[in-house]
């Protein structure tokens, strides 16, 4: 897990680009390096993962020093790719850095369809003059950019851009956040002129012309997988096998794993299968807590354990720290994120940093392919969930000519079930994505890598292909994996509803943080963004939620979330 940075184009030097490296170092405080070749520019902050020593550092050249990568992420199943490509590449080190590499020297583009793993990289071909890059199936690893008629500019993390490019909210997107609650698109960021690479998209750039090419085609290997599926033994089989090789997999690392542990069914359904792969390991656990009974799963997360036996770390977060802390954060996300549940979640990874665990699990992606939201079984459009009958927007504070910027979101339906197309739309354009944004960050904030073993492209595309009623089945969401789930956790926890994994936000933010939501709500009232909110209005709504109008806090945190943005 790292960090990187590029630019193409004249009227640059290493210093600018030694610039965007600093502003992202927390990403990859172990080594840092440059490669420079007429007008490109090539930086890499490493987080050491795999292969330690400094032969793995990048940026990477082969041995003739035609090609050079950078790269973000892991590729897991890198030794079965060595052993693939044999003699026909001379490796010189046991990362998975060169066997990347290795592999777009071999295979060329067709390289992605192989790899098993999470990644966003950028390789410079020094006889071509072109750059190639591309990014995970999922969007797991971030690539930014900035293009114009002199450059091209990426990087891992937004800030690093922008120490060269002005920092302009982009209206429209700012409009659907607060109109639809909308974290942009897969191609938009919330500031003009930067753009995201999508997920399973590679790009090419070369005598400044940049194009884009889609190489995951998700919606035509989902109607190739054969309808006959098995019977429910069947699948419990196959899915349970697959499960088990992503988990060896991504337990590769040359330093200490930890996992992050809720008190649902989808990690502790990870934390038993881990213990029973690998079970001298004892590996250490962690999760957040608040203190709050009507939120906390320590019950849930202590019978786990208590059935498992792993050592526990337990982290609280006060809303004494939230203040402090949602700055800091705001900082590392660049963008808005989700509240007060990330900032407990972020806890963990600076709590995991300072034992000396570089790497977590956690069971992220498990709900999209199984149809684990409530509202899959309702078959609503709803983005925000859990706002149940009462809006979690508050248009009404908005100015009318900022509304009008706003559009509202739509997303293909590419099948022809209702529950697969919000499924999709999950997946690749609304929760998904702003969780993997969300968890990135904070991961990396604290130089700690995130690895998700249920985002494995074998599992999604098997459970995603099932029928509807293999996952949902007499009004119980995950049904399959439920009954996977009983042979290994605890039944309290196997049969239990969904649960938002959550925090006392409503409360705290009407009572303990009133004084920081003032605070946030004045700076934004008396900044250069205050002509998007009817001023009067948005007092009102502040003033009714104060007096108990607290059914959603999801607009207050929209505000406070900008103002600790600007």
């Amino acid at each position: 897990m790292c960090g990187i940075a590029g630019i193409i184009g004249t009227n640059y030097n290493k210093e600018d680009l030694e610039k965007m490296l600093e502003s992202i170092k927390h990403r990859g405080p172990d080594a840092s390096g440059i490669y420079q070749n007429g007008d490109c520019l090539l930086g890499h902050n490493r987080l050491s993962i795999i292969d330690l020593s400094t032969n793995a550092n990048q940026p990477f050249s082969d041995t003739t020093g035609r090609f050079q990568l950078i790269f973000n992420g892991e590729i897991y199943n890198y030794k079965e790719l060595k052993a693939e490509i044999g003699d026909r590449y001379n490796f010189r080190t046991s990362s998975d850095t060169e066997v990347l590499l290795a592999s777009y020297i071999i295979f060329g583009k067709d390289c992605l369809e192989k790899l098993n793993g999470m990644f966003a990289f950028a390789i410079w071909d020094k006889k071509k003059k072109e750059l190639f890059a591309a990014r995970d199936r999922f969007g797991v690893k971030p690539f930014y950019y900035y293009k114009d008629a002199e450059s091209f500019i990426f990087a891992s993390e937004i800030k690093a851009i922008h120490r060269f490019v002005e920092k302009n909210p982009d209206e429209k997107t700012w409009a659907n956040y607060f109109c639809y609650g909308s974290y942009g698109s897969p191609e938009t960021t919330f500031y003009k002129d930067i753009f995201q690479l999508q997920a399973g998209y590679y790009l090419e750039f070369k005598d400044g012309k940049l194009q884009k090419h889609q190489w995951y085609d998700f919606e035509k290997r989902i109607k190739e997988i054969p309808s006959d599926h098995g019977s429910d033994s069947e699948v419990k089989r196959k899915y349970l096998a697959l499960l088990e090789d992503s988990i060896k997999l991504r337990f590769r690392a040359d330093v200490e794993v930890g996992f992050n542990l809720s008190g649902g069914v989808d990690s502790s359904l990870l934390l038993a299968l881990v213990n029973h792969l690998h079970p001298t390991h004892n590996i250490k656990a962690y999760t957040f807590y608040t203190g709050d009974e009507r939120y906390d799963e320590l019950p849930w997360v202590e019978k786990m354990i208590k059935r498992t036996g792993n050592s526990l770390e337990k982290v609280k977060l006060s809303p004494e720290e939230v203040p402090e802390l949602s700055e800091r954060i705001s900082f590392y996300q660049d963008e808005p994120y989700g509240g007060i549940p990330t900032l407990a979640y972020s806890k963990i990874f600076q709590k995991a940093s300072k034992d000396g665990v570089k790497v977590l699990l956690d069971g992220q992606g498990m709900d999209e392919q199984w149809a684990g939201y409530d509202y899959y079984g309702r078959a609503t459009n709803e983005l925000i969930q859990g706002s149940g009958n009462v809006s979690p927007l508050r248009t009404g504070v908005l100015n009318k000519g900022f509304m009008k910027l706003a559009e509202k979101p739509q997303y293909p339906e590419l099948f022809s079930s209702v529950i697969q197309n919000l499924q999709y739309r999950d997946l690749f354009n609304t929760k998904l994505p702003r969780a993997l944004r969300f968890n990135d960050r904070i991961s990396m904030a604290y130089s700690t890598e995130l690895r998700e073993p249920f985002l494995d492209y074998r599992l999604v595309e098997m459970a995603f292909a099932l029928p509807d009623q293999m996952k949902i089945r007499g009004g119980v969401h995950k049904y399959m994996l439920r009954e996977i789930v009983k042979e290994y956790v605890p039944f309290e926890i196997a049969e239990a509803p969904k649960r938002a994994l959550q925090t006392p936000q409503r409360e705290w933010l009407g009572e303990e943080l009133r004084g920081f939501v003032n605070q946030g709500i004045e700076k934004l009232l008396n900044s250069e963004f205050s002509n998007w909110f009817d001023s009067k209005a948005l007092r009102k709504e502040w003033e009714a939620y104060q007096n108990g109008k607290q059914e959603n806090s999801f607009y207050v945190w929209q505000w406070v979330n900008l103002g600790l943005l600007i």
